[in-house]
């Protein structure tokens, strides 16, 4: 379930060229997610880390994670 909501969520990101050609990416929806990295692939792989622990955060804060397409984080209280 993580898994493919951190793939859907690199499919929606946004790349960007920033000063002294370092790379920066964002995703839509995703508020606050932002990474950066010197390569293309650094970023990419900053982005994937930012995301989980955004979602990470937000499950333990009891926030609502945004649906991206068919891909969701749902959590349930334990009783």
């Amino acid at each position: 379930m993580i898994t493919r909501y951190i793939a859907e969520a690199l499919q929606r990101a946004q790349y960007r060229i920033v000063d002294d050609g370092l790379f920066c990416a964002t995703v839509t929806g995703l508020p606050g997610v932002i990474a950066t990295g010197k390569t293309l692939e650094a970023c990419r792989t900053q982005l994937s880390e930012v995301i989980e622990e955004w979602l990470l955060v937000r499950v333990a804060e009891g926030l609502k994670i945004p649906r991206l397409g068919t891909a969701t984080v749902q959590v349930r209280r334990a009783s």
